[in-house]
């Protein structure tokens, strides 16, 4: 099912992913991917949701975890374009110091579910409790004279398999490698407790109707995000 939509929407998006750089598709759950077959957006919603996947995230952040979106990433078309280190939240209109002061009381979380094998995504282990060292800034932001694509000391690179998962926080500084991987595709899950730097970008559109509700069989991240609009 994700390769059609897939395969779908990049086949009328080629332009643009290729004008913007672009690495991911987000908001694969959007009604209108389902408007031939509106029983398989609740069968999605449901194969995002498994109880031992959400019952894992209960035990290791607690109760209140809702819904925020997905992503499906890929190599970009460009072979050349090379990835860039960042922290999610430096691409909205927030200052960095206040992500800073808000970085303990942040739960925003990447679920990477590879769909192919991949040593796809850097991490630099430990920046989910800490700030940056005046390099990883100056290297984030591109400043006196470095690049956002240049290698940072202790950047780790993560190989996965099918069947693996990797949880990680989205204020973490991190990146893509698209170099390594012949083909590349990896769904996201976007995950959080609620916070008013994250959840005021919640978009209602990639959540179930009251009525898809319904029909879903572990629903607490759903109803939970619902709860937010």
């Amino acid at each position: 099912m994700l390769t059609i939509f897939f395969n779908s929407w990049r086949s009328r998006n080629d332009a643009v992913v290729f004008e913007h750089k672009l690495v991911n598709m987000h908001s694969l759950t959007k009604a209108e991917y389902f408007e031939d077959s509106a029983d398989q957006r609740v069968g999605f919603f449901n194969a995002l949701a498994p109880k031992k996947l959400t019952s894992l995230l209960e035990l290791m952040f607690g109760s209140g975890i809702y819904f925020h979106n997905t992503q499906l990433f890929f190599n970009p078309l460009d072979s050349t374009q090379l990835p860039y280190w960042h922290r999610d939240l430096q691409y909205r209109s927030l200052s960095d110091d206040i992500q800073q002061a808000q970085q303990h009381n942040m739960v925003s979380l990447h679920i990477r579910i590879p769909l192919v094998k991949e040593k796809g995504i850097e991490l630099v282990p430990g920046t989910h409790k800490r700030w940056d060292t005046k390099l990883e800034r100056e290297v984030r932001f591109e400043l006196n004279g470095h690049s956002n694509s240049e290698q940072l000391p202790n950047g780790t690179l993560i190989e996965l398999d099918v069947g693996d998962i990797l949880i990680f926080s989205s204020q973490m500084i991190h990146r893509g490698n698209y170099q390594g991987n012949d083909s590349r595709k990896a769904l996201d899950l976007c995950v959080g407790k609620p916070h008013h730097l994250t959840a005021s970008f919640l978009d209602g559109q990639v959540l179930p109707t009251s009525q898809e509700l319904k029909l879903i069989k572990n629903k607490q991240w759903y109803s939970n995000a619902k709860k937010l609009l």
